[in-house]
């Protein structure tokens, strides 16, 4: 398995990179947030999932844990292939895409090109599965009386979604204001994760 590729980045497209590297020119499909933060000719590092297929090996390259890690996330849903994920995360950055999931936001998923309500209500069904088996909420539970008997619900599982820990996501929002809103704790408590 290929981690990470480390290389000049000597072409680049739309959902496409291709990185050279000991002479060897690496075709990474990534999202247009991964794109919209290189340039042609200077060195990257991309974070990498492999995908085999009976017709085809693709490699997905992406620039930071939480965009691959989300993609993980989406894959890991029957139904949901690489072309979508890619759709998805090129659409939303990592923080948006939580924010959604956690809100039960379809609409804002139907925004994205080629996923429709019922994918749409998929991936929310199956990641807050995930997250109720990290955080201990029995799937099935309600979330909006969580959230109103813990107004940091939200937030921790936003972070969740996006790869942080339990234990990371409560410290990171720690010493908020509580009158904050959940989307501007959850950006504080990205800026404190960050600089980590």
């Amino acid at each position: 398995m290929i981690y990470s590729i480390k290389g000049k980045l000597i072409h680049a497209e739309p959902n496409l990179a291709v990185v050279e590297c000991a002479g060897v020119g690496f075709a990474l499909r990534t999202t247009s947030t991964s794109l919209d933060t290189l340039k042609v000719g200077n060195e990257v590092t991309f974070l990498t999932h492999m995908n085999v297929r009976e017709d085809a090996i693709e490699l997905f390259g992406f620039i930071t844990a939480h965009e691959l890690n989300c993609f993980k996330m989406l894959l890991s849903i029957s139904g949901v292939g690489p072309k979508a994920a890619l759709a998805i995360l090129s659409e939303m950055s990592p923080q948006s895409f939580a924010l959604s999931v956690v809100a039960d936001d379809v609409k804002a998923l139907t925004r994205v090109q080629g996923i429709g309500a019922k994918t749409a209500q998929l991936i929310i069904l199956k990641l807050k599965d995930k997250l109720s088996k990290e955080t201990g909420v029995p799937a099935g539970a309600n979330t909006a009386r969580l959230q109103a008997a813990n107004p940091a619900c939200e937030a921790i599982s936003a972070l969740l979604v996006l790869g942080f820990t339990a234990s990371e996501s409560a410290q990171a929002l720690s010493g908020l204001d509580d009158s904050l809103e959940n989307s501007e704790k959850i950006k504080q408590a990205l800026k404190k994760l960050s600089k980590k």
